[in-house]
């Protein structure tokens, strides 16, 4: 099983410790034609405007077709990329889970912190506890009806998993605890098992 994470900017590095930390190869993909190497993908955080102009038109397009079929996870900027709507400000994305989100709704840079959530994975129906690295987080504002919550923040959902699609308004990344990435790697093994 071979894990890409989109490579061009944010703390792509984390990732791919944490995701040999858990036994999966990974490819750092730099170049769209990568993407027929992997198959799943981490957009990591950074600035989803960024994102959208490092990609360039051909990138975006080639990265919109890849998540259609394959399993996709973004965190921060990723998870904002993923949305089907973005405000503060409008900004257009890859349209691939249904949620509404507001970029940097937990403030600058100097606003970031550790918090404790909870995770509640569809095979562990019991809450439980959850580091969680924010740094200027978005915020998902609305989940449609075919998006499961799979974490909160006291009442708001800050991981979420639509079919082969999940998102983290956090940095997994940055935390201890592997369960996210795991949950992940679970997702890309079930393959085509998943409803899209």
């Amino acid at each position: 099983m071979k894990i890409g994470v989109l490579a061009l900017q944010g703390d792509f590095e984390a990732h791919r410790r944490r995701l040999e930390e858990l036994g999966a190869e990974v490819v750092l993909v730099k170049k769209p034609e990568q993407l027929h190497e992997v198959d799943g993908l981490i957009i990591p955080g950074g600035e989803s405007g960024t994102f959208l102009n490092l990609l360039g038109t051909e990138g975006f397009e080639k990265l919109k077709q890849f998540v259609r079929l394959k399993p996709t996870f973004g965190t921060c900027a990723g998870a904002i990329l993923l949305a089907t709507e973005v405000e503060n400000p409008k900004q257009k994305g890859l349209g691939a889970i249904d949620i509404a989100i507001r970029r940097n709704a937990y403030g600058r840079q100097r606003d970031s912190s550790i918090r404790e959530g909870k995770l509640a994975l569809h095979n562990n129906l019991v809450d439980s506890p959850l580091e969680m690295v924010f740094i200027r987080a978005p915020k998902i504002e609305r989940v449609g009806p075919l998006v499961e919550v799979i974490a909160t923040e006291g009442a708001d959902p800050v991981a979420v998993r639509q079919g082969k699609i999940m998102a983290a308004t956090f940095h997994p990344e940055l935390s201890t605890d592997s369960r996210i990435h795991q949950a992940f790697l679970d997702l890309v093994r079930a393959g085509e098992d998943l409803p899209g």
